[in-house]
């Protein structure tokens, strides 16, 4: 497993790789060593900004070039967001090293962990997480596809969706308590009630009735933390409640 070390050494390294790149003009820390020193846990990301005439993916393949050669790095994906990339990569002693360029007049923090190394960065909005109402309406939607999986004997399928409805669940309540929900960061802060509340929504059975079970416990959580849409929920909720009854042919 790697060492805070191995991680401070590929951060040097890429820091010198763009130290010695004139079509890099920025560049920057970003997620949770932006902040603070992180954990022993926490995995590199760093992002750079590159000149507006000089194709991001063109830098992109030289400094994979060198990250192969020097650690031995696996491209795992690429992810397009806006007007950036980013290449995730896996080093040895399994740490993540997430890299991300943007053209310079773009270049500027997408959220609160950003911390600039060097160079400029233009000020831009933060993109919002999503709404009360977004966060139900997909739930509801998961919840109904859970059911009709479960009729369909898609056992497996619908253990998908119920996590997934869960999830959702979950995320209302750290909106409801001023915690961040995207990718479950917020999830282990709750208070232990709210958190309780959602354990029979677990899949712990791959049958008819396990699976109804947790439906109807992610259903009773969900509508739990529905305060922010009450109106909906309440117009929602008979339906919701059919969902876990028995239903004839």
């Amino acid at each position: 497993m790697f060492s805070v070390n191995d991680r401070d050494r590929v951060r040097d390294y890429v820091l010198q790789l763009a130290a010695s790149d004139q079509r890099v003009s920025a560049g920057a820390v970003v997620g949770s060593l932006a902040l603070n020193e992180g954990d022993r846990w926490s995995d590199l990301d760093l992002t750079f900004a590159v000149a507006d005439d000089v194709p991001l993916t063109d830098v992109l393949e030289n400094w994979t070039h060198h990250l192969v050669n020097e650690f031995d790095a696996i491209h795992l994906f690429d992810l397009p967001s806006g007007a950036s990339i980013y290449r995730v990569f896996l080093l040895p002693g399994c740490l993540q090293f997430d890299l991300s360029f943007t053209p310079a007049s773009k270049f500027g923090a997408s959220g609160p962990k950003f911390r600039l190394l060097f160079g400029s960065a233009v000020d831009k909005p933060f993109p919002q997480p999503p709404s009360a109402h977004e966060l139900f309406g997909y739930a509801v939607h998961h919840a109904l596809r859970a059911r009709f999986c479960i009729e369909r004997g898609r056992f497996w399928q619908a253990e998908y969706w119920i996590s997934s409805l869960r999830d959702h669940g979950l995320s209302l309540a750290c909106r409801r308590h001023a915690l961040p929900a995207s990718y479950g960061r917020g999830f282990d802060a709750l208070p232990a009630e709210v958190s309780d509340s959602f354990k029979n929504a677990l899949v712990t059975s791959l049958t008819r009735d396990g699976l109804l079970r947790a439906l109807n416990s992610a259903i009773d959580g969900l509508l739990r933390e529905a305060e922010e849409v009450r109106e909906m929920a309440a117009k929602i909720k008979p339906q919701l409640r059919e969902l876990t009854v028995a239903w004839g042919d």
